[in-house]
């Protein structure tokens, strides 16, 4: 097996026992990156010297005796939004092509002081703004089973680099399904968690009411790794909640016996294609399998949900973006700039209004549901992965359709603040890989981990590799 076929905790477990070097890792992710980056596009840029002299300073401290953290000589990549003081991050623009910030991202410092590798920043939508992946100003990213393909948006970047094998994990944001829809369509796993469960200091917002920093990574397991790292309270964001944040990797039990999981009859399977309902059907079955409840229920319409959920979010994010659509419009993307214009044209009153029903709307749907069953299972996109040509944003109203199809089942959770985890399912009849998700209450990840990564104890679709 190549070092890269390894997974992030399988690589940390060989870099603390002295089986491998984070140095000989480091070595083989930046080869492995030079081998697909002509194909993918994945990175804005790779940090080669950088990442090398912080591999050999993590070989030191292990040769030392030093204490180290759970990620100790680990490489990552991350999503071109999360701050480091002084250096360059674009957030996939053009606007901010140049921008160095002034701070460092709090998750950015946890991922360091656990002893993370930085391999380099990841290719992302344009200011997060898009499910597909494509961006102008530094090329479209391109889907790891298929180059032809999205790889999903807007965390595009890191859904390509993880499924390559170009490094062990990375950051991603959530505002619709940002995380899930690149983790689906790569074929690894990805986790938006509950809403203040990470700190937002120091990540470019895009909706400051729906934002989820969460990860990416080839397995359930590894994600648990790295959200444990990340998660908890942060004086910087008084969002982020003080709830005990629990040992992910230690409630991954195995076990999913007696786990009710709820399947809806309205909604989330509305427009499924018949190869995607295979998948979930064979997913339901390993669960049922290992003895999980399968329930069958009708849930509060989600599509309320995504209306009022659409007026927030916009309304936010034209907020943040206003002083550059007035100053410098020509600098965003067609698309983007359209999109955020729409924002703009949101009523003041229509976005308190919907900020006002929220809560309720929140309180209703979480409480009908999970009274009844633990965690929600649904398809992360009802239809195959699409082409980077089907969904061109110069076709606008063919790629409006495709869009709404790719979002359709995500934005609720970051509407209802819920985690949710994206594991892979198989493969659609274009061979592209296919997703389910598991959506639970509140600070519900453990529990969501755990089921993941018991299907992923009973299956193999996460150690399939692409062909690069």
């Amino acid at each position: 097996m190549d070092i890269v076929d390894l997974t992030l905790v399988e690589v940390a477990r060989a870099i603390r026992n002295k089986e491998l070097s984070s140095r000989e890792v480091t070595q083989a992710c930046l080869e492995r990156i030079e081998r697909v980056q002509p194909k993918l596009n994945c990175f804005i840029a790779v940090e080669a010297e950088a990442a090398l002299k912080a591999a050999r300073a993590a070989d030191r401290a292990l040769a030392a005796g030093a204490s180290v953290g759970p990620l100790h000589g680990v490489p990552l990549a991350h999503k071109d939004m999360f701050y480091r003081k002084g250096l360059v991050c674009t957030c996939g623009s053009k606007i901010l092509r140049d921008f160095r910030p002034a701070i460092t991202a709090t998750v950015v410092e946890r991922l360091y002081r656990a002893g993370a590798i930085w391999l380099g920043t990841l290719n992302m939508s344009e200011f997060a703004a898009d499910a597909t992946g494509h961006n102008v100003h530094f090329g479209d990213c391109r889907n790891a089973w298929n180059p032809r393909h999205v790889p999903g948006g807007s965390s595009s970047g890191s859904g390509a680099a993880v499924a390559a094998r170009a490094c062990f994990g990375a950051l991603g944001s959530d505002t619709g399904g940002s995380i899930r829809h690149p983790a689906a369509a790569n074929g690894v796993a990805g986790i938006k968690p509950t809403y203040g469960r990470v700190s937002r200091y120091g990540a470019l917002p895009r909706s400051s009411s729906h934002d989820a920093v969460g990860v990416l990574a080839r397995t359930a397991r590894d994600c648990a790794r790295l959200l444990r790292v990340i998660a908890g309270a942060d004086p910087n964001d008084p969002s982020a909640s003080a709830s005990r944040v629990p040992s992910y990797e230690r409630a991954l039990s195995g076990s999913v016996k007696g786990l009710r999981v709820g399947v809806p009859v309205n909604y989330f399977y509305d427009g499924a294609t018949g190869d995607v309902r295979a998948c979930m059907d064979q997913s339901l079955a390993v669960l049922r399998s290992l003895g999980a409840r399968i329930i069958e229920l009708e849930v509060p319409d989600p599509q309320r949900l995504f209306d009022v959920s659409y007026t927030i979010s916009q309304a936010e994010a034209a907020a943040f973006h206003a002083r550059w659509m007035r100053e410098r419009p020509q600098d965003y993307s067609l698309s983007v700039r359209t999109r955020t214009q729409a924002g703009c044209a949101i009523a003041a009153v229509d976005y308190l209004e919907a900020v006002e029903l929220r809560p309720r709307l929140v309180q209703a749907f979480i409480g009908e549901v999970f009274a009844k069953v633990d965690v929600l299972h649904a398809p992360v996109m009802v239809g195959p992965v699409p082409t980077l040509d089907e969904t061109r944003p110069d076709r606008p109203q063919d790629v409006r359709a495709i869009v709404n199809r790719i979002s359709h089942n995500n934005r609720p959770a970051n509407f209802l603040g819920i985690p949710a985890l994206s594991v892979p399912a198989g493969f659609t009849a274009n061979g592209l890989p296919a997703a389910f998700q598991l959506m639970g209450r509140p600070f519900a990840e453990a529990q969501l981990l755990c089921a993941g990564d018991a299907y992923q104890r009973a299956t193999r679709w996460h150690e399939e590799r692409p062909a690069l």
